[in-house]
């Protein structure tokens, strides 16, 4: 059967009949759009459970209406999930578990080097394998979507794309600013992702929204940057707000200070914990759905251009409600991608 032949077949208002990604019909060769799930969680520094995002959310998915006020019939373009790496799984949960024992050290000042040495190879590995998941799937014409997973599983995506565009900025909604060097010994924590970000010479800008947690460190490497951090600090934001400024003309101004090429890195804590409860290390503040979607759909409108995105950090509790929202909200993010590259 071929694409047209089963768009024709496929009942978008009906149920998901399919157990692939939001119940579609569509093979990786018919589709526009690829996600690429990476259960990894090795570094993760209070509560485990990312690793089971990319799962929990394909099972949610099936759940999710297919209409889109933004993209119209955003479904006939393909979205398609690769199979998840059951070795990559394997090795996470192996290295969580040696990573705990790292962790336990530092309380006690007791550090084995060589268990460190270990888990940071592990990371390593996990980094160029990503990298090359990613590489093949953008050498097919495919839009990439990253699904972790911590946040330090899009690091290897970052580099692929530093293979293609010689300038590029990252946009991060996030409630941490990840900017530690090599958090606690992990070369590649998760809060060290945009830390090892910046060292990717065609990464030209990064802009983070919604940063409400953050050390004295990372405030200095950020004001330190000559420009090339710019953040927009929670407690700023909704200063402005208290004083009149609206959410319309604070996202003309985050836009205004990207370039024309754009990586989004979307940790879900960026948003209020109300909706993602169980993420590894939930803040109080943060954003609804609606507000970082209208950023992005003005990001798109103004003609700039989503290269690649991540969504990550969404662990499901003894619920499906991370999982019911991570799943909506990357459809969204697939299609405003779409509309934006």
């Amino acid at each position: 059967m071929t694409k047209q032949e089963k768009i024709s077949a496929f009942d978008p208002n009906g149920l998901a009949t399919s157990d692939q990604l939001f119940g579609l019909p569509f093979s990786y060769e018919e589709s526009e759009t690829v996600v690429i799930p990476i259960p990894w969680e090795v570094t993760v520094s209070y509560s485990a459970g990312t690793a089971s995002g990319p799962r929990a959310i394909a099972e949610a998915s099936l759940q999710v209406d297919l209409y889109d006020a933004f993209l119209k019939d955003a479904w006939k373009r393909g979205i398609f999930m690769l199979e998840q790496d059951h070795k990559l799984e394997a090795t996470s949960n192996q290295y969580r578990h040696l990573a705990e024992k790292h962790i336990d050290n530092l309380e006690s000042e007791k550090v084995d080097e060589k268990l460190l040495h270990s888990v940071n190879g592990a990371c390593t590995e996990m980094v160029a394998r990503v990298k090359e998941l990613c590489a093949n799937a953008l050498s097919d014409g495919k839009r990439v979507a990253l699904l972790g997973g911590d946040h330090s599983t899009p690091l290897g995506y970052m580099q692929a794309l530093a293979e293609r565009y010689d300038d590029f900025a990252i946009l991060q909604i996030d409630a941490h600013a990840d900017l530690r060097d090599a958090y606690e010994g992990f070369e590649y924590s998760h809060a060290s992702i945009m830390f090892n970000a910046l060292k990717i010479p065609q990464v030209s800008k990064l802009v983070q929204v919604g940063i409400r947690d953050y050390c004295e460190a990372e405030n200095d490497i950020i004001e330190q940057s000559n420009g090339r951090v710019t953040t927009y600090f929670d407690r700023d934001l909704k200063a402005a707000r208290y004083n009149g400024k609206t959410w319309k003309e604070q996202c003309g101004e985050i836009v205004a200070q990207l370039p024309e090429k754009v990586y989004l890195s979307f940790d879900i804590d960026g948003l209020d914990p109300k909706l993602c409860p169980n993420t590894g290390t939930p803040v109080a503040g943060g954003f609804e759905v609606e507000e970082v979607l209208y950023l992005l759909e003005t990001l798109v409108k103004s003609g700039k251009k989503i290269i690649g995105l991540d969504l990550n950090e969404v662990a499901p509790g003894e619920d499906e409600w991370d999982a019911n929202v991570g799943a909506r909200l990357l459809y969204r993010l697939c299609n405003i991608m779409a509309v934006g590259s």
